[in-house]
């Protein structure tokens, strides 16, 4: 079974499976089709699984797709990440809007971060092992950034030096230059 937690913006969901726990170690369903479906009312056809691991320090994102626009559930396997969903749909009562969670292999929580938000995501254990299923492949003619820093946007990572990134999200555009998913 898996308890759903309303998001801040709109369809953000945290889910929180059932973890079964002994001696022996734990076990959970990461995902389930029929659960997922029964608990959040959504269907969404994952098609690829994706798999990063970081340092402590490690920022990536905000990334997102347009006209391919990708679905994300968000899982820590091992470590803790500072999780951020960024709102980017035209006409959504939350465009331009952001919202974080925690995401760690001790509390075993999964983001749903629906199509037409940007991700990112900042690193905050020595290492950690993030997967993320999608619900459409990677489309490099149709991948867009938004600065991870924008003064308009004041996400609150909570950074204790500057971040490791990547030449391309440290010359990501603002958001006001970014494109809109329509």
């Amino acid at each position: 079974m898996i308890k759903v937690i309303t998001g801040e913006l709109k369809g953000t969901l945290v889910l929180v499976p059932d973890v079964f726990a002994d001696a022996r170690g734990l076990f959970m369903e990461a995902y389930n089709e029929r659960d997922f479906a029964k608990a959040t009312g959504l269907a969404p056809r994952f098609v690829q699984d994706n798999y990063a691991k970081s340092a402590r320090g490690v920022l990536r994102g905000l990334h997102y797709q347009v006209k391919r626009v990708q679905g994300k559930l968000v899982h820590v396997t091992r470590g803790r990440i500072f999780d951020v969903a960024l709102d980017v749909r035209a006409g959504s009562p939350t465009y331009g809007r952001w919202s974080a969670v925690v995401l760690s292999g001790a509390n075993r929580h999964l983001h749903w971060i629906p199509e037409g938000c940007a991700h990112g995501y900042l690193v905050l254990s020595a290492t950690a092992d993030v997967l993320y299923k999608v619900t459409d492949y990677r489309a490099p003619e149709h991948e867009r950034a938004i600065h991870w820093k924008d003064p308009d946007l004041t996400i609150e990572w909570p950074l204790r030096s500057p971040p490791i990134l990547s030449a391309r999200d440290a010359a990501a555009p603002p958001f006001a230059d970014a494109e809109a998913v329509r």
